[in-house]
């Protein structure tokens, strides 16, 4: 049974075939200036710079020395804020193996730095090891990008603790 040319009824229900002509107005322009934020909101959040708020994961691998010297591998990951158009600041996790020992150093900390150039970050850190007690290191590096998200780093910390352990390594990493 046809009740209408917007309406039809089915098993007693009436149905709305299609909504009256005041009600696509209104959602059509909902729609459209829903539309318009996200793509002002995309438009402005992908206009940042290159080297600005990254995450970041890398390998490293080096001569860990003090009473000894032996080879040691190790992951990292991070996230690096930007501070300003010079400037950075960032946090980061870590785990170290040292080959002749049973441990992994695991480590908590943070780096502060200058950006050199477009590509390039020199670099203070502080943080802490754990794995078996814990101890503060300190350290430097400076780590350059080879393209847009693929990176190389030197690196050196020192720990402050009774081990007295150095680390020297290079490694390779990637951002996002």
């Amino acid at each position: 049974m046809r009740c209408s040319n917007e309406f039809h009824a089915v098993d007693g229900y009436i149905l709305l075939t299609q909504p009256p002509p005041r009600l696509r107005a209104s959602f059509l322009e909902f729609f459209m200036k829903k539309l318009v934020v996200f793509a002002a909101a995309l438009a402005a959040f992908s206009a940042t710079p290159a080297l600005a708020n990254e995450g970041r994961a890398d390998v490293v691998a080096g001569l860990a020395f003090g009473g000894g010297s032996e080879l040691y591998a190790g992951i990292a990951g991070g996230y690096d804020f930007d501070l300003g158009s010079t400037t950075f600041a960032g946090a980061e996790a870590s785990a170290d193996k040292i080959f002749n020992g049973s441990k992994i150093l695991w480590g908590v900390g943070g780096r502060f730095g200058v950006k050199m150039n477009s590509r390039g970050k020199l670099y203070a850190k502080a943080g802490v090891n754990f794995g078996g007690g814990s101890e503060l290191y300190l350290g430097a590096g400076y780590q350059l990008k080879f393209n847009d998200s693929l990176y190389g780093k030197v690196e050196y910390r020192h720990t402050l603790g009774g081990s007295a352990l150095n680390f020297l390594g290079v490694g390779v990493g990637t951002t996002f």
